[in-house]
C-alpha cells in the first residue's frame, strides 16, 4: 500500500484534503450520470479508448480542416447562416434564471489566475440563464492556458480561424454578430457593422473579427452560442439536463459537432462513417482504426473517446 503522507495532517491541510477528495467524488458521479443521461458505452469499452497528450485540446473544425475532410459548409457555421437560427430573436426568449437551472453559485477563488473574469463570467449568467460556472468550465477547457492556468485571450488555432477565449472561427462569430439578440449582434449594432438587412459590413468584418479577443465579448457570446444550441436541442426533443454539469457537457458538445450532430449524436448515434471521419481527424488514423477494431465499430468508439473527453474535461463544480 501506497503511504500518502509521512506526517500527520493539520486541521486546515485535512479541510483542504477532504475538500478536494469530495470535488473529485461530485466530478465524477456527476460524469458518470451525463454520460448513463446520453447513453454512454459500457466502462469496459471506455476503457479501450486511446489516451495521451494529443487528447488535451480538442479543436475538431482545425482537424477537419487539417485533415482535409471538412464539410462544407460546416454544420453550425451553416446552421448560424440559416434564415431560421438568424430570424429567431434570441430576446424573445424567456430569461431563465441561473436557479432554475440548479445552478451552483461561482466561487471567484476557484478561478485562481482567472478571477479577474468573473464579472464578466456572472454578468453572462444573469443575462442568459447559462450557470457561471458552467460559463467557466466551457472557457477553461477552450482556451489556451499558460503555467499558472491562466487563460490566454489572445488563444490562436494555427490550423484554423479558431481564436479567443471561446475558440470561434471566423464564420460562427460572423453568424453570431448577425442572430438577432445576442450581445455581439447588437454591439455590432451599435459600431454601425451591419447593413440593412442585418449582414455584417464586408469592410467592418475585420473590426468584429478582432473582438473576438476581447474577453467580455467572447464569454458573453459563448454564454449566446451555449443557449442557441440547447434551445436547438430541446426543439429537438433531447432533454439538455438542470445541473450546471450537464448544462455545460451539453453545450460544449454541440459547440464542438454543431447542433445538427450533437441532436444525432445524443439521439440515435452518428453513422459508423461520419463517427469514423470525426475520430480519424481527431485522434489520428492509427489510433482511431486500432480503437475502432477494439470497439467493434467506429460509432462506438467515436463515442467512448468523446463523452470521456468531455466528461472529464468540462468541470463546473471546480469553479464553485
Amino acid at each position: 500500500m501506497t503511504t500518502i503522507h509521512t506526517r500527520p495532517l493539520g486541521a486546515p491541510e485535512t479541510a483542504a484534503t477532504a475538500a478536494a477528495i469530495h470535488r473529485n467524488a461530485l466530478g465524477a458521479a456527476q460524469k458518470r450520470l451525463w454520460q448513463a443521461a446520453i447513453g454512454t458505452m459500457a466502462p469496459d469499452a471506455q476503457a479501450k479508448v486511446p489516451q495521451g497528450p494529443e487528447m488535451e485540446k480538442l479543436d475538431l473544425d482545425a482537424l477537419l480542416e487539417l485533415s482535409g475532410q471538412a464539410t462544407q459548409p460546416r454544420p453550425m457555421a451553416a446552421m448560424l447562416h440559416s434564415p431560421e437560427f438568424r430570424d429567431t430573436d434570441l430576446r424573445s426568449l424567456e430569461p431563465r434564471q441561473p436557479e432554475a437551472i440548479g445552478a451552483a453559485t461561482l466561487d471567484r477563488t476557484r478561478l485562481g489566475t482567472n478571477a479577474r473574469h468573473a464579472p464578466a463570467l456572472e454578468r453572462a449568467a444573469e443575462r442568459t440563464g447559462i450557470p457561471a460556472t458552467a460559463l467557466a468550465a466551457i472557457v477553461n477547457a477552450e482556451a489556451a492556458k499558460d503555467s499558472s492556468g491562466q487563460w490566454n485571450v489572445y488563444s490562436r488555432n494555427s490550423r484554423s480561424s479558431a481564436a479567443g477565449l471561446g475558440q470561434f472561427l471566423s464564420g460562427t462569430w460572423q453568424g453570431m454578430a448577425e442572430t438577432r439578440g445576442t450581445w455581439l449582434n447588437q454591439t455590432a449594432q451599435a459600431k454601425g457593422w451591419l447593413d440593412r438587412s442585418g449582414q455584417v459590413r464586408p469592410a467592418a468584418r475585420a473590426a468584429l473579427l478582432q473582438l473576438r479577443y476581447d474577453a467580455t465579448a467572447s464569454i458573453e457570446t459563448t454564454a449566446d452560442y451555449a443557449q442557441a444550441n440547447l434551445k436547438l436541442l430541446k426543439r429537438s426533443g433531447i432533454a439538455t439536463g438542470e445541473d450546471p454539469s450537464a448544462v455545460a457537457r451539453t453545450a460544449y458538445l454541440a459547440h464542438h459537432l454543431g447542433p445538427g450532430d450533437a441532436a444525432r449524436y445524443l439521439k440515435t448515434g452518428l453513422t459508423d462513417a461520419r463517427a469514423s471521419l470525426l475520430l480519424r481527424a481527431q485522434i489520428g488514423g492509427g489510433r482511431a482504426a486500432q480503437a475502432i477494431a477494439r470497439s467493434g465499430d467506429a460509432s462506438a468508439a467515436h463515442r467512448a473517446w468523446l463523452d470521456n473527453y468531455v466528461g472529464s474535461r468540462v468541470r463546473p463544480e471546480r469553479f464553485a
